[in-house]
């Protein structure tokens, strides 16, 4: 399959693409700022290893705010009870 350039693409696919690359540079942003202002007790591991993972694309970041943080709701086990 011949690599398609930026111009064959159709204009949803350009912009499916410009929405998402925007939302996940937004989600990054935002949990190394969560990060940085988040006391170390209320996070799960390291911050130092929190850190890198906020650059493996989508991945880092959702698991980040999925399991990283402690307390304040951050996680929730099947029926809303917190398994934290």
């Amino acid at each position: 399959m011949a690599k398609q350039k930026w111009s064959d693409l159709s204009k949803g696919k350009r912009r499916l693409i410009v929405v998402a690359a925007a939302a996940e540079a937004g989600l990054k942003a935002a949990m190394l700022i969560d990060l940085k202002r988040r006391p170390a007790d209320q996070i799960r591991g390291s911050k130092w290893l929190w850190t890198p993972l906020a650059f493996v694309n989508l991945v880092g970041p959702v698991s980040y705010f999925a399991f990283g943080r402690r307390g304040q709701g951050a996680c929730r086990c099947l029926g809303g009870r917190s398994c934290c």
